[in-house]
């Protein structure tokens, strides 16, 4: 008879049972030797639970996998997957000991599912334990067990902890009747574990709430919760990981900033930093690092085989939170996938961009990585600790060529207009992560042009302060490797002078420009093009600081030496005209900058084509000039049609689109419109605050516009001068 809740559990079998040998991450080898038994006494439990987790924390996924019934899990069955660590086991332990003491099922069955012997075994196990009959061989039983389940109407949980493998599991799913329920704990996370009634549920991290209680409980320093919290956070707040760093730090006496440092310490290895495997807490057998390595063996398995570890090394030094999963099938980084595979796959055919995905996949599946190929810039996300016991497993020679790969396959990624500022950040926060793992690998045998990338980056996507601070710490780093007169060096003094008139100081920028021309001259020469390049940029921040007659001046003489050395159709020629024009303008003849600038639209669209960005940014100027000669409604017919164009080459979020947009609403309302000035610029400055932040320089001045002409459709009067915007 059905035994209710009120009932005395009956704890397992008699002496002639031998269970619980204790393996892996807190799960159990279920070996029983059965012999005669007394009728069986409900309720019954087979198979040895894992005892709970010392400070276990109540974890999410326990209230996603009930129906609100305490204690009793939703019938059918539930897959609970995760990366190795995140604490399965101690999640499935915690439902099934929660059934039983509420009186919820009259039948627990805990079985490790390591193998399909150990499956078949513990059914057949269970089997001897309820049901009449002599034993006639374990697959027999087992299927005899199985049968019991679909048709009995006792009310039954079965664990099967810890597969390794879904096919294990074909033909031994447990039925689902209306009283029967199934909770399966793996890393994997195959297709094949849905459907057909079982429903995949992800066992994720601890909350930051919940890894620093377990912390401060676990060690007794309530009285270092911050602390706590940023180790939490160092850990990633993987459960096995805070579990024996708090075991470590006991041991020693240390505190959490003790820890954190040692954490951070390149000098130490991560099996350093965790107790001994025989000191492990909760009945761990294996640390972090160890707790993976199957996984990863299971991967390389897996088809195209040999190629999932290889994939691993490359993912461990890109950004954790987001990988583009374009990086990984540059042709480069197959290169790379198909040299590093190991010998016995030699003879496999080259790799491919599927068979890179495929790997990703393969990752995927046993809950090393996360892949969403429909996240795009951000398809692949790796826990911290993941990349970092990857990492110290490669040789020096292994983490040089994965760093160059991965750079040059970063260069052959980024577009070069970035229509999206979203993939812009995502890049740069690679190249960031990168360089924090492998930075002296990308200064050997020179500097990777990645370093430049990224500032440049910074630069055209208009971030001036965070492109200021990259450049500075790029050119401490070039003048401390290469020296102060370096190529490489000149270089970057450049581009920093250029992003400190970008931030906003144009007298930073000139006299920067000023000192990198005097060491230019005295390196390359007075006719050498990076020499003349800087004599232009000096004049531009010259003018930009308040002097455009003598910009416009020092332009005609750089475009005459430019003329004499290189030609009329060289880029470097065509840019000076760009600029002499814009200066002409400034010193006060726009009608005469607008002449220049239609004439240099012709060859520009003759040398470059239509839809070059100098060919739009000319286009920008000839509408800009004509509003300033006199003609608004031209310079608003002129400007529509570019903002067209540059959303389609250089898409919405660019800063050239964003400013294209600004001066349209201007151009509105000199024509006459100040309401449609009004609209486009209330419009303008929530993208503005979107994507470039809300103190930005250009967001500050996109509010004081958008005042003018407020004050303008109010019949007042402009409060403040209308700014003529650089192009």
């Amino acid at each position: 008879m059905n035994v209710g809740p009120q009932a005395t559990p009956h704890w397992d079998v008699d002496a002639g049972a031998a269970l619980g040998v204790q393996i892996g991450d807190g799960g159990f080898q279920t070996n029983l030797f059965v012999a005669a038994r007394p009728p069986v006494t409900w309720p019954c439990r087979v198979g040895v639970v894992p005892p709970a987790a010392d400070c276990f924390q109540d974890r999410p996924v326990e209230a996603a996998d009930t129906d609100g019934s305490v204690g009793e899990p939703v019938a059918g069955v539930r897959v609970l997957v995760g990366l190795g660590g995140v604490g399965k086991t101690q999640v499935a332990a915690q439902l099934a000991r929660h059934a039983w003491r509420e009186g919820a099922v009259d039948l627990l069955v805990w079985i490790t599912a390591g193998s399909r012997d150990s499956i078949v075994a513990g059914y057949a196990g269970a089997a001897a334990e309820v049901l009449p009959g002599e034993r006639t061989g374990a697959d027999a039983d087992a299927d005899r067990f199985l049968a019991w389940l679909a048709q009995t109407d006792r009310r039954w949980l079965i664990v099967l902890d810890d597969l390794s493998d879904p096919a294990d599991l074909r033909g031994l799913w447990p039925p689902q009747p209306v009283g029967g329920h199934t909770l399966v704990t793996t890393r994997r996370r195959d297709t094949a574990l849905g459907g057909s009634g079982r429903r995949l549920v992800e066992v994720g991290l601890f909350t930051p709430d919940q890894a620093t209680r377990y912390l401060t409980a676990k060690t007794g320093r309530y009285d270092e919760a911050e602390q706590a919290r940023l180790l939490a956070a160092d850990l990633g707040y993987l459960p096995l990981a805070l579990a024996q760093a708090a075991a470590y730090l006991v041991d020693r006496g240390l505190g959490f900033a003790d820890y954190r440092r040692r954490l951070v310490d390149a000098r130490r290895r991560l099996p350093e930093l965790l107790p001994e495997p025989g000191a492990l807490p909760d009945d761990h057998r294996e640390t972090v690092a160890a707790t993976w390595a199957l996984s990863v063996e299971l991967a390389d398995r897996l088809h195209p085989p040999g190629l999932a570890r290889a994939m691993l090394h490359l993912l461990s030094l890109l950004d954790p939170n987001g990988i583009p999963a374009a990086v990984l099938t540059t042709e480069v980084a197959l290169d790379h996938l198909r040299q590093a595979r190991p010998v016995e796959y030699a003879g496999e055919r080259a790799v491919d961009a599927e068979d890179a995905r495929d790997a990703l996949y393969g990752l995927h599946r046993v809950n090393l990585i996360s892949f969403d190929p429909a996240q795009a810039g951000r398809a692949i996300r790796v826990h911290g600790l993941v990349q970092r016991a990857t990492r110290e497993q490669l040789t020096p020679e292994q983490l040089r060529r994965a760093a160059r790969t991965l750079a040059d396959a970063l260069c052959r990624t980024w577009p070069e207009i970035e229509r999206e500022s979203a993939l812009g950040q995502v890049l740069r926060a690679n190249v960031e992560t990168l360089d924090g793992h492998a930075g002296p690998l990308l200064w050997d045998p020179e500097p990777h042009p990645l370093l430049w990338r990224a500032g440049r980056s910074l630069s055209e996507s208009g971030l001036g302060a965070d492109a200021l601070t990259y450049w500075q710490r790029l050119h401490d780093r070039a003048e401390a490797r290469l020296g102060a007169d370096h190529a490489d060096t000149l270089t970057v003094r450049h581009h920093l002078a250029y992003a400190l008139g970008q931030g906003g100081d144009p007298a930073a920028a000139e006299a920067a420009y000023e000192r990198l021309l005097a060491d230019r001259l005295r390196v390359d020469g007075p006719d050498n093009r990076e020499t003349l390049v800087c004599r232009g940029n000096l004049a531009n921040w010259r003018g930009t600081a308040g002097d455009p007659w003598r910009a416009a001046r020092e332009f005609g003489e750089v475009l005459a030496d430019l003329l004499r050395l290189l030609g009329p159709d060289h880029v470097d020629t065509l840019n000076a005209r760009h600029n002499l024009a814009f200066w002409r303008g400034r010193a006060g003849d726009p009608a005469g900058a607008l002449v220049a600038f239609e004439q240099l639209l012709e060859d520009l669209s003759r040398v470059r084509g239509p839809d070059h960005p100098n060919t739009l940014n000319t286009r920008y100027n000839v509408a800009f000039w004509r509003g300033l000669a006199g003609d608004p409604a031209g310079a608003r017919e002129a400007s529509a049609l570019l903002l067209a164009d540059r959303l389609r080459v250089l898409g919405p979020d660019h800063p050239s689109t964003l400013t294209t947009r600004y001066n349209l609403a201007r151009w509105r309302g000199e024509a006459g419109d100040p309401a449609g000035a009004v609209a486009e610029l209330e419009e303008l400055l929530v993208d503005r605050i979107r994507v470039l932040g809300d103190d930005h320089l250009h967001t500050d001045r996109t509010r004081t516009r958008l005042a003018y002409w407020r004050a303008r459709v109010g019949g007042a009067p402009p409060a403040v001068p209308l700014v003529q915007p650089k192009p």
